[in-house]
């Protein structure tokens, strides 16, 4: 379905990204840390098969940590690999994941839910924003986006210490 799918996007001059998620079952028969070797040897035997004329535009993975972001990007060069922010979370976890993504070589990051369900999503993108750009680091980019809640007399979903915890278990290496 898949390459009926790329040969018709090609046709109609479609352009498409490829999400690839992390085995979603906890027992899928590999050890968790062998989980992010699999995906990376999966989305890399699926590249080998297309045709560049065919390839997607980006792809979208989930973030299993330096070594796996590093070994994908390399694999291709040509290859703009990207992260999806997965279920909302703290803000420091938001503002790391993408600063350790970019660091390892993502180019690309798609946050929806993690900006939806931010107090004032304009805010907490700008400030993503401002740390994807390095211009703050996500410690910082956390006590900044407090004084924008704070500003604006919102009311934050957690304490800024509870704010700055980590929750990707990929980041807590």
């Amino acid at each position: 379905r898949f390459k009926a799918f790329r040969i018709e996007a090609v046709e109609k001059g479609f352009r498409y990204f490829l999400e690839v998620f992390n085995p979603n079952v906890e027992d899928c028969g590999l050890a968790p840390e062998d989980i992010s070797n699999y995906v990376i040897d999966q989305i890399a035997r699926m590249l080998a098969g297309i045709p560049r004329a065919s390839r997607p535009e980006f792809l979208k993975i989930a973030y299993n940590g330096p070594e796996s972001m590093e070994a994908l990007v390399n694999y291709d060069p040509s290859v703009v690999v990207g992260i999806l922010g997965g279920p909302a979370s703290t803000t420091y976890d938001s503002y790391k994941l993408i600063s350790e993504a970019k660091k390892h070589g993502a180019r690309v990051a798609l946050f929806g839910r993690r900006i939806k369900g931010a107090e004032h999503p304009c805010a907490f993108a700008d400030i993503l924003r401002s740390v994807a750009d390095d211009d703050v680091g996500p410690e910082e980019a956390v006590r900044a986006y407090h004084h924008e809640l704070e500003k604006r007399d919102i009311e934050p979903h957690r304490s800024l210490g509870d704010d700055m915890m980590l929750e990707t278990p990929a980041l807590r290496h």
